[in-house]
């Protein structure tokens, strides 16, 4: 089981206390307790209709919380805040889908550079120039000015990733986002996600790439039924898993 979050958060990016969600009577996460340090990589895991997505969800405020609280950088991000302060919390929470969900009628250096432009303020030629730049980081300079029906579902993914990023956003959320590929394009889609935790950012990641996690994840988040029921180095969790759970969800992996 978790442990209850310390007192002292100063160290912390996130913090979630006491995290309740519910839709009507069915109870979708139960009293979720966990930290993420500044740089550091979680992936969450589990079976499906566990409460991965809806949990990471929640970080950015695309899902409310019935309970408990949700600290980023020391603030509650689900206390009343206007509208305008909400955009800018989320402008700090880069969140990639599992569905790309980039607008068609822009070309890809449009995609990427819109929300700098409109949110930030950014004016259109250093929005430009950044998201040429973003582009080129995740190979893909030669697709600037291609649209998304264009480009393969492994490319429009590492697109939605160059958005996120021209926000700058001190922490990264990525929800399954190799689920919606063909199998030969996973692989340029974590390579990506692997260069970026490289480079120290903060990131949760729901996935079921289990060879991702092993490699890149500086802990394992293990949910169930709504409940985180084991947190632990990727070493100790695939070698060593100690909840009962967790055990009968491995050995199916294997099989």
């Amino acid at each position: 089981m978790t442990a209850p979050v310390s007192a002292s958060q100063d160290a912390y990016t996130i913090t979630l206390s006491q995290v309740c969600k519910s839709y009507g009577d069915y109870q979708v996460l139960k009293d979720v307790n966990e930290n993420v340090t500044r740089g550091e990589v979680v992936v969450i895991c589990g079976p499906s209709g566990s409460g991965k997505s809806t949990l990471i969800r929640t970080i950015n405020r695309l899902e409310e919380i019935s309970s408990g609280s949700i600290m980023l950088d020391g603030r509650n991000i689900h206390a009343q805040m206007r509208a305008k302060e909400l955009n800018a919390l989320r402008s700090r929470v880069g969140f990639v889908f599992q569905s790309f969900n980039l607008f068609p009628h822009l070309s890809v250096v449009e995609n990427v550079s819109m929300s700098p432009i409109r949110v930030k303020g950014v004016s259109p030629a250093v929005a430009h120039d950044k998201a040429l730049k973003l582009l080129d980081r995740v190979g893909l300079a030669d697709k600037a000015s291609s649209y998304p029906a264009q480009l393969s579902g492994g490319q429009q993914q590492r697109v939605a990733i160059a958005r996120a990023l021209a926000m700058e956003p001190p922490v990264m959320l990525f929800d399954e986002p190799t689920s919606a590929l063909d199998p030969e394009m996973v692989g340029e889609v974590l390579a990506v996600m692997k260069s970026l935790a490289a480079e120290g950012m903060t990131m949760l990641c729901v996935t079921h790439e289990m060879g991702f996690a092993r490699e890149v994840a500086d802990r394992i988040w293990f949910i169930d039924a709504g409940r985180i029921l084991e947190t632990a180095k990727p070493d100790e969790f695939f070698k060593n898993p100690q909840h009962p759970r967790a055990q009968r969800f491995l050995a199916d992996l294997r099989h």
